[in-house]
């Protein structure tokens, strides 16, 4: 039986609540109110609070799907023990490994360690590094099973980048459910369970696709395609409501708006081999350094991808990216061949090993790209040894070289469209805004094993108490993925007799995974950011908030110490003619 909202379960503290629901034959929903949040991470801004949803399904054997924030621990623990003892459950299902729907993951296998968890081969390998502790998994592919028993079928379908790399949706066939986590969902908090009244949240759902699924509105249509054939009768979100009366105007809404952006945007295609090294992963990292320039991506195993499929992609691609396959792949070699057959001239290609220690090899198949006109984006990444930090963020940097190649390039095919945003900006304006002074600094970080640095010329203090300063960066600045929320970096202000080297050397187009600071004199800080010792001054600071300003994060930090070398010295002013450019 189905319990209507106002009659489920709910535990509250303060503007927290959790509410159960059973909405099919023993399949309980797990809704997690946050009534109160009016941010989601760094992305958009919220205006009706969020949930994050998760379920419970029983069969003969019994899978979650899911856990919650990790705000909700106390209270999910307690709601979820209340409703199944947790040695009991069997497995559970990673939609994706997002920390607002993982959160709580850990503490799953710390009270019941003979879970096995279920996921992509990308989601167990992210939950290995989150969790820190050896688990049980399964590891399934698109169109694979796994058998709850009592009719709970449950059928996998891959959805990479809907919208983190790893993610999966889950059917099952017996209460003919979907499960999507952020796909369709919306942030929107309510008592009600469904989507009754969708005219009242017909704004929200739009307002989430634009921020989170219009990005990667390939994969959209890629995911409609592989659910098109599956009879629905429920649409189990991660956020929001979950949608029963409005599911086709709820899928329409996704294809109409993804149809419309695939007429204007520009697209990468990433070719990996899924079972093969670490390409699958790797792809994903550049991916995400393409879609920081505006860029499209769509993935595809060319083991398994039909050979139409690959060569529609590759021909409608502006910008190709092919992770080395085994040599000793049939499969492979026939798409590598139809990849060459469909390829033309002034598309950009990248390619890069999988490091599966028989990868077929790069050069060859890089000069018969060049023979047929392709420009190449990077230099080919070569993989040595088991990807790490610096392997992964040369990856992401080479992403964002090939996306800035293809909308920046005066060659390339998106030039028409850069020059009309460019044009369309009033030139008294552009002149106006250029007159707005700032001082020249260089912003400096490391994380790990990874270091970057940038010359920066928005920076302002931002507060009195606590000191803080606010710093413009770039979303295709290769450092802006070292500047989330608690990182720490150190702001070096110029002098106007001393700034000529240093803005000349960080001023210089970086290849993917170069070392920004050969040749320049630094020593460490007490947060482990390089300072520069010819810089006039120096700060110390950690990150506290990031605002989404278009193509620019607003990163605010307060500052935790600093130090000047020259107090008689003055700050380099950078001076602008027109707005529209630093």
């Amino acid at each position: 039986m189905v319990i209507l909202a106002e009659d489920a379960q709910a535990i509250n503290v303060g503007r927290l609540t959790v509410q159960t629901v059973e909405i099919a034959s023993k399949t309980t929903a797990i809704r997690c109110l946050d009534w109160d949040r009016e941010r989601f991470d760094v992305e958009f801004g919220l205006r009706n609070g969020t949930t994050y949803n998760s379920f419970l399904i029983q069969g003969e054997k019994i899978a979650l799907v899911d856990t919650s924030h990790r705000k909700f621990q106390k209270l999910y623990l307690e709601i979820v023990a209340g409703l199944i003892d947790l040695n009991k459950i069997d497995y559970l299902v990673i939609s994706h490994t997002e920390p607002d729907h993982s959160g709580l993951v850990k503490d799953i296998l710390h009270l019941a360690p003979g879970i096995t968890v279920v996921g992509s081969k990308v989601a167990i390998q992210f939950l290995e590094n989150m969790v820190h502790q050896p688990f049980k998994s399964l590891l399934v592919k698109s169109g694979e099973g796994l058998d709850l028993g009592n009719g709970h079928q449950l059928k996998f379908i891959s959805a990479p980048n809907l919208h983190w790399p790893d993610t999966i949706l889950t059917y099952d066939h017996k209460t003919r459910i979907l499960y999507t986590c952020d796909v369709f969902g919306m942030h929107y908090c309510d008592d009600h369970t469904y989507d009754e009244y969708f005219s009242t949240i017909a704004a929200d759902f739009k307002y989430y696709y634009d921020c989170l699924m219009a990005p990667n509105y390939r994969s959209v249509l890629a995911a409609l395609k592989r659910i098109e054939n599956l009879e629905i009768n429920t649409v189990a979100t991660g956020h929001g409501p979950l949608l029963r009366h409005h599911i086709s105007h709820g899928f329409d809404n996704y294809k109409t708006w993804s149809l419309a952006k695939a007429k204007t945007e520009i697209l990468v295609a990433l070719l990996y081999a899924e079972d093969y090294g670490y390409g699958e992963h790797l792809v994903h990292t550049l991916g995400h350094g393409c879609t920081k320039t505006g860029v499209a991506v769509e993935l595809i195993d060319i083991n398994s991808g039909e050979l139409q499929e690959v060569r529609e992609l590759v021909s409608q691609a502006a910008g190709i990216v092919i992770a080395m396959p085994s040599q000793y792949s049939v499969t492979a070699q026939c798409a590598l061949n139809t990849i060459l057959a469909a390829v033309h001239q002034k598309q950009a290609i990248g390619l890069l090993e999988s490091g599966g220690g028989e990868d077929e090899p790069v050069y060859p198949l890089r000069n018969k790209f060049q023979e047929l006109g392709l420009v190449e984006a990077f230099p080919p990444i070569l993989i040595k040894d088991i990807p790490g930090e610096k392997t992964e963020k040369l990856c992401e940097e080479a992403g964002t070289d090939m996306g800035q190649w293809l909308t920046r390039d005066p060659q390339s095919p998106a030039s028409n469209l850069t020059s009309k945003k460019i044009q369309s900006i009033n030139r008294n304006l552009e002149q106006a805004l250029g007159r707005i002074t700032s001082g020249l600094y260089i912003v400096t970080t490391q994380k790990g094993e990874v270091k970057s640095a940038m010359l920066a010329s928005w920076v302002t203090q931002a507060s009195l108490r606590p000191l803080g300063v606010a710093i413009a960066v770039s979303k295709e600045r290769a450092i802006a993925s070292l500047m989330q929320l608690g990182d720490r970096f150190v702001l070096n202000v110029l002098g106007e007799d001393n700034y000529q080297g240093l803005m000349k050397h960080f001023l210089k187009r970086f290849p993917p995974g170069a070392n920004r600071f050969e040749g320049i004199k630094t020593y460490p800080a007490s947060n482990g950011s390089p300072i520069l010792v010819d810089a006039l001054a120096y700060m110390e600071c950690e990150i506290t908030s990031r605002m989404d300003c278009g193509d620019h994060w607003v990163i605010y930090s307060t500052v935790k110490t600093g130090r000047v070398a020259n107090v008689n010295a003055l700050t380099a002013v950078h001076h602008r003619k027109m707005g529209n450019h630093y």
